[in-house]
């Protein structure tokens, strides 16, 4: 379907889509991507502010406009990208390395770590990936300092009270029952392209927002309107975004540290039995994380450092891990 592209100041631009899929109750979405442009902008100069009525994955088409960044044919201040994974008739200005947040309604081929599908409906899940350069100096928990911001933002902290969303290492969001359960509330995927002396990190993130009544779910399925029975994908987008730049930024210039003690106060896995893919901390008790975000578990052979690979955890609390 075709986008109307609007020019903002010099090097921005917007676009918003037509007719957009209505999301349930039967109501367009109106998303206010010029108000969230002019809050966003001066922490991010150079940023633009794109929604688009159904696109295959936001993060792959973030990626594939950085790798064609050299073949481009200007037209005035817009470009159009000879190969792209998005539609033939979508404008993109010339810096298509500059900062980006770009939003679907519909995300046809989501994708998580791994490959994984990520699995969507239109007007029922909040799905968006942003674009900007970063050169913090070190990545080490980056994905932690995302899922932080995230889940403060979606569920302010309150004294003494527990969190009711918590993240599961490296980059999922849980809904956490009374009961020591949890479901799986949304996830993150972060991938980056070199962009000159920085890397361009493209920061996907996808949040269930309404209840589906059939979710293919093996981790269970949680929605944000379980906290707030009015939540809409546009509410959520506007309540997250400005806190997710905020934290990227901070991450740029102080790393992991500042999101060590809010991650702590929502670690799905600390004191849970959990299984590793990595070969010498296969099984054990997670006890947090390092100073650099790995998770550590301890084993029958001591505490193991686990870097990469996959995490599971059974949150019933009456089934073994």
């Amino acid at each position: 379907m075709p986008l109307r592209l609007e020019a903002l100041p010099r090097h921005h631009a917007r676009a918003e889509a037509v007719n957009p899929i209505p999301a349930p109750p039967q109501t367009p979405l109106h998303w206010g991507a010029e108000a969230l442009w002019a809050q966003l902008e001066p922490r991010l100069p150079g940023l633009s502010v794109e929604v688009v009525e159904r696109i295959a994955s936001t993060n792959s088409a973030l990626l594939e406009r950085a790798r064609n960044v050299g073949e481009v044919r200007e037209e005035g201040s817009i470009a159009q990208v000879r190969r792209s994974v998005e539609s033939g008739a979508f404008g993109r200005r010339s810096a298509d390395m500059q900062p980006c947040l770009l939003v679907a309604e519909h995300q046809t081929h989501g994708r998580g770590r791994h490959g994984r599908s990520w699995q969507a409906a239109p007007g029922a899940s909040l799905t968006f990936s942003l674009a900007l350069p970063l050169a913090p100096s070190d990545w080490s928990g980056l994905s932690l300092a995302v899922g932080v911001a995230l889940a403060d933002a979606l569920d302010p902290s309150r004294d003494g009270a527990t969190a009711r969303i918590g993240v599961k290492w490296p980059n999922d969001l849980w809904m956490q029952d009374s009961d020591g359960g949890g479901r799986k509330l949304g996830g993150i995927l972060i991938e980056t392209v070199s962009a000159g002396a920085r890397r361009l990190a493209v920061i996907g993130v996808g949040l269930n927002v309404l209840p589906l009544t059939t979710p293919d779910a093996s981790s269970g399925f949680a929605c944000l309107q379980e906290l707030d029975a009015q939540a809409s994908a546009p509410q959520v987008l506007a309540q997250v975004a400005a806190p997710l730049l905020d934290a990227l930024l901070q991450f740029e210039r102080d790393g992991f540290a500042p999101f060590a003690l809010r991650f702590a106060a929502r670690d799905l896995l600390r004191e849970r039995h959990v299984r590793t893919t990595q070969r010498d901390a296969a099984e054990g008790v997670a006890i947090g994380v390092s100073a650099s975000g790995a998770l550590l578990v301890r084993t029958a052979d001591g505490v193991r450092a686990v870097t990469s690979g996959e995490v599971s955890v059974r949150l019933d609390p009456s089934a073994p891990c």
